[in-house]
């Protein structure tokens, strides 16, 4: 996740929905904990990869491939808010 962390998910996950608001990832997510600006380019380097298991059946054969998918490095900058009220 560029902050040392790393996350592994299962599954199809959960895509975000306006009303979730500021939850937590209820199937597949993390949550930095400081802001990037200290980072090379105030960006954490972000990388994903994808595992995918194909079954496939046809012309009376079948089979099995499998296949990861990495991205390049993506930037990705964490920013904070803080309100202030009286």
């Amino acid at each position: 996740m560029g902050d040392g962390n790393r996350v592994t998910c299962t599954g199809k996950g959960t895509p975000y929905a306006d009303h979730f608001g500021k939850q937590a990832s209820s199937t597949c997510g993390h949550r930095y904990a400081k802001m990037s600006s200290d980072q090379p380019d105030g960006a954490y380097q972000v990388t994903a990869t994808s595992h995918w298991v194909v079954e496939w059946t046809g012309g009376g054969q079948s089979g099995t491939i499998e296949f990861d998918l990495t991205t390049d490095p993506l930037p990705i900058r964490i920013g904070e808010a803080q309100v202030l009220t009286q």
